[in-house]
């Protein structure tokens, strides 16, 4: 264990400097991609939406088992 407990509290507030200077850089590009997304998806209607999820629906719809005797 360490004996100084000023070094412990150097070396958590060095890491949380890290950390804290750190965070909005690595999200950045986490950011960018989903306001890029929820632009591209902004653009399209949302009945176009549901009409795409209609015909999904119609095509891949469950089949009926067929009745055995």
């Amino acid at each position: 264990m360490l004996r100084r407990p000023a070094v412990l509290w150097l070396t958590v507030l060095v890491a949380f400097l890290i950390v804290v200077g750190m965070w909005p850089a690595a999200i950045a590009p986490i950011t960018l991609a989903t306001t890029g997304l929820a632009a591209v998806l902004a653009t399209i209607p949302g009945p176009v939406y549901l009409l795409a999820g209609v015909i999904a629906w119609l095509k891949y719809r469950p089949q009926p088992k067929p009745a055995t005797a």
